[in-house]
């Protein structure tokens, strides 16, 4: 047996269309007798649009001729064409060739060094390396430390140019409304100035002692 589904809908159709008994319907959909009588006196799922069982493959015709002839028959599900489709799909772990793992603490070196707003979640998932791999290379305890260099994970083939862009933009925009919610401050209490600003009050600051 395969679950139904959409069982209230299927449950709606059948009361609608159908002489079978509510032990018959609450069978087939997997609920109580109750709910399908709630359904039938339109307590239950009144907008619920009924949703055919034979149309989308989960009942044969004879299953149901069967039953309605005969109120102790229990009918039996079919495999839902429409099953496997309507499953969520899990994406599946990057595979990263063998060749190329032996680059990744290179990769992860990159990150720390040019992009610290990206997050350890953003690195493991885009090179399908490891938290713990990526706080070996960041505190040089790795294994291979004296011979990691940062290098681009682009250059590396360990991604592409456009998922890397994307990844860096995201982190950005996400450090961006956390700096803005909490408001960034200099250990003084101070706003962090612009970077143009400090640069105009160093020139003055030159200009005064010249």
């Amino acid at each position: 047996m395969t679950d139904i589904l959409m069982p209230k809908a299927t449950a709606v159709w059948l009361v609608d269309n159908t002489s079978l008994t509510f032990e018959q319907i609450a069978d087939f959909c997997g609920l109580h007798p109750l709910e399908v009588k709630g359904i039938a006196d339109g307590e239950v799922a009144r907008d619920i649009r009924g949703a055919d069982p034979i149309a989308n493959g989960q009942l044969s015709r004879e299953e149901l001729d069967k039953a309605q002839a005969n109120a102790a028959f229990r009918m039996t599900q079919q495999k839902s064409r429409h099953a496997e489709l309507l499953k969520p799909v899990k994406k599946a772990p990057r595979y990263t060739p063998v060749s190329r793992r032996q680059d990744r603490p290179d990769a992860i070196a990159w990150f720390v060094r040019n992009h610290p707003e990206v997050t350890d979640a953003q690195i493991s998932r885009l090179l399908g390396t490891t938290k713990a791999t990526i706080d070996q290379v960041r505190n040089r305890t790795h294994w291979n430390s004296a011979n990691i260099k940062p290098v681009d994970p682009v250059t590396l083939g360990l991604t592409s140019q456009l998922e890397l862009d994307a990844l860096v933009r995201k982190a950005a925009d996400k450090k961006t409304k956390d700096d803005a919610r909490r408001g960034v401050e200099e250990p003084d209490g101070a706003t962090l100035k612009p970077a143009s600003e400090s640069d105009m009050a160093g020139a003055a600051s030159e200009d005064a002692e010249g």
